[in-house]
């Protein structure tokens, strides 16, 4: 399994660092980014910490970590700016929270974090089809999720992505140790979405090119 979207006691996580990476690694997770929530008032303390930690455990462990944030509940004119401090900090993984309809997140949310240095829109909510096309012309993932509440719109998003051969990835949004699923549940996750069988191999080959991107 491979995850761009885990939350620490960074924001409203359960573990330390430390201890995601050790339960991934222990069910035999690939890859993990921890992307803590995050806007003008943490951004700074977040990042940094995160970048310093993985560091520090990374020679000891398989599991390819990225130092990662998710912009949330930000007003939407912000995210531009906020996503180029976070690059700036160390962050690889660059989520923004986008419009589920779990949350009162605001509307323009989506459009802007599509027109900012960012790697994936998380739980995008009804997304529009101009958002969709934005997200394939300028290779931002689309997230189709296993979180309880946002997952309700899974769905759309898989439909429209297909539409527009936009790319898409599975996380898990994990906030406590329960959350963690092995590959066959996220199978079975985008299976419930609408996916084929090629589609779900897709998703999962997007997921190892933007570790190849984030490495290289």
């Amino acid at each position: 399994m491979i995850d761009f979207h885990i939350h620490s006691i960074f924001s409203d996580g359960e573990l330390i660092p430390a201890e995601v990476i050790r339960r991934a690694e222990a069910i035999g997770y690939k890859a993990l980014a921890i992307t803590d929530h995050a806007d003008q008032s943490n951004i700074d303390m977040i990042v940094p910490r995160i970048v310093k930690v993985f560091s520090e455990i990374q020679p000891y462990t398989s599991i390819v970590l990225l130092p990662g944030i998710e912009i949330t509940h930000v007003p939407p004119d912000t995210i531009p700016d906020l996503a180029k401090e976070a690059r700036r900090l160390g962050a690889k993984i660059i989520v923004v929270h986008g419009e589920t309809i779990a949350e009162p997140v605001k509307k323009g949310t989506n459009k802007m974090a599509l027109q900012s240095d960012i790697d994936i829109l998380a739980h995008p909510g009804l997304i529009a089809d101009d958002e969709v096309k934005e997200a394939q012309k300028r290779g931002i993932y689309l997230e189709i999720t296993a979180r309880k509440g946002h997952s309700l719109t899974n769905g759309h998003v898989a439909m429209l992505a297909l539409k527009y051969s936009a790319k898409l990835v599975i996380n898990t949004d994990s906030h406590s140790p329960g959350d963690f699923i092995s590959k066959d549940f996220a199978i079975n996750i985008l299976k419930g979405a609408g996916l084929g069988e090629n589609d779900t191999i897709e998703v999962f080959e997007n997921m190892e090119e933007l570790i190849r991107r984030k490495i290289s």
